[in-house]
């Protein structure tokens, strides 16, 4: 039996767990995760765009994304993978509550060359720096160029892109402050199975000082 159960807690032994179930319990424990709605494009110019919930960002000197992109069962690349690895940019638009519907149609496995904006009712726009569109609808882009890829093992890579442009809605951000309006935002996130979550409750939690516990 691969939980073991102790007098306060269940416990699993990682290394004998499916890869089903390891996936599963980590999904449902690393909550939330932010969605990274990604659009490329392939060798002809044909636009794919995909949702990704194994996603952050890492560093802001160099600015950088991760990606964690799992192949198809058959251990191909999907898309994304596939024209990141063409194009070498990428490019991250932020899902809010008002296309979260759109960015589930996105995620439907359409055959390659299908314009999964078009079918989402979403509109792409040129990139100002990559040959990646980001997408108008989104509260906030940014554009990438693919830094390093990381292989881990036969089904998944860790994708590492260097932010070199951004777009953002006028309204959600203050120019002067360099401060994002989190409400305005309103930035959605995945918990496990089909469940997603918005960021609208939240509290102000000041990091205590060391003057804080010497006063």
């Amino acid at each position: 039996m691969d939980a073991i159960p102790t007098p306060d807690a269940v416990t699993f032994d990682f290394r004998t767990l499916s890869a089903r179930d390891r996936y599963k319990l980590m999904i449902g424990t690393v909550v939330p995760r932010p969605i990274a709605l990604v659009t490329t494009v392939d060798g002809e110019g044909r636009i794919n765009a995909a949702p990704f919930s194994f996603f952050n960002c890492l560093s802001a000197d160099p600015p950088i994304l991760a990606l964690g992109v799992e192949n198809f069962p058959d251990m191909s690349f999907k898309h994304t993978a596939h024209n990141i690895r063409q194009t070498e940019v990428f490019t991250v638009n932020i899902v809010s509550r008002a296309i979260a519907e759109a960015m589930h149609v996105c995620a439907v496995p359409f055959a390659p060359g299908h314009d999964e904006l078009q079918a989402a009712g979403l509109t792409a726009m040129p990139g100002a720096v990559v040959a990646s569109p980001w997408i108008k609808e989104a509260p906030a882009s940014f554009e990438c160029r693919r830094h390093v890829t990381l292989e881990l093992g036969k089904s998944r890579q860790i994708i590492l892109g260097e932010i070199v442009f951004a777009h953002y809605q006028r309204d959600i951000i203050d120019v002067d402050r360099m401060r994002i309006d989190p409400a305005k935002l309103d930035a959605i996130a995945r918990l496990g199975g089909d469940t997603c979550a918005t960021i609208r409750d939240r509290f102000e939690m000041p990091t205590p000082t060391l003057a804080d516990f010497e006063a």
